[in-house]
């Protein structure tokens, strides 16, 4: 007799076949599965029909690149207590170019086997990209691929992965009734992460600020630096010109006293030249 853990890993792998398939084909694979397994018939038709958003992440889930970029979140969720402000928002921000990356190849993905993602499932497939990359339960739930509706992170607080998933999902306990003091505890963590999110928030306002004065002192001072260029060319050329013009002006000194003379010689043979007349004629 099968234990049910067996039972739970035939109706596990009967799963991931199922969501597999596109969604308008789920329903009936799922009915046709439960009339043949009667042993699991009753869980195999408990089984949801994924929506289209839920459907994306699982086709991304076993053929797209969302397993190493998890791992790659885990790493950084276990070193972000020993990041700085700064560190913590260059790293948001690689996080969102990683998680609107993905969710764009899961759409193209569900695309290449003819299953259109809209707009508005498209933004649910982004936030529940972004909740795997933000929450280690969301992320066990979306690599089972057996994920039935989209996640959701929301602040720091974990993400819910209730009825999440068709099947088991493996790692996941489920969480004693708080008490009191958990109650306490919880609210004291939660203004804590408030005035944490409010100075990333300042923080990051604070490097934008500094960056834009960063690229405006660099543009300030290229400016500087080109016009004592042109200053210093302009004194060079006001030089050469200065000694240019002194030259000209003694080249013109010697030319006029040339003329002088040359007009003074002039005369006096034209006076020589009237008196020769003169004298022919008498």
């Amino acid at each position: 007799m099968a234990s049910a853990d067996d039972a739970t890993d035939a109706l596990d792998a009967l799963a991931v076949e199922l969501y597999a398939l596109p969604p308008d084909e789920f329903t009936a694979a799922r009915n046709a599965r439960a009339t043949a397994d009667r042993a699991l018939a009753g869980r195999l038709k408990a089984l949801r029909k994924p929506t289209a958003a839920a459907w994306a992440v699982n086709l991304l889930a076993r053929e797209g690149q969302l397993r190493d970029a998890l791992d790659l979140a885990a790493a950084l969720r276990e070193a972000q207590d020993d990041l700085d402000a700064a560190e913590l928002s260059r790293l948001s921000r690689q996080r969102r170019a990683l998680v609107s990356a993905l969710a764009t190849q899961a759409v193209q993905l569900a695309k290449d086997r003819g299953v259109v993602v809209s707009a508005v499932a498209r933004e649910d497939v982004e936030k529940t990209i972004n909740a795997a990359v933000m929450d280690a339960a969301a992320a066990a739930a979306v690599m089972t691929a057996r994920l039935t509706r989209p996640l959701e992170a929301t602040g720091f607080d974990a993400v819910d992965v209730t009825d999440a998933v068709g099947g088991s999902l493996p790692g996941v306990l489920d969480a004693p009734a708080p008490t009191r003091d958990d109650l306490a505890e919880r609210r004291a963590r939660k203004a804590a992460e408030r005035a944490a999110r409010e100075a990333e928030r300042a923080a990051g306002e604070a490097a934008r600020e500094l960056g834009k004065l960063d690229e405006k002192l660099a543009k300030a001072r290229e400016r500087t630096d080109l016009l004592r260029e042109r200053i210093d060319g302009l004194r060079a050329d006001l030089e050469r010109l200065e000694g240019d013009a002194e030259k000209a002006g003694r080249e013109t000194d010697r030319l006029e006293a040339e003329q002088a003379d040359a007009a003074s010689r002039s005369r006096a043979a034209a006076k020589h030249a009237d008196a020769a007349r003169s004298a022919l004629g008498r």
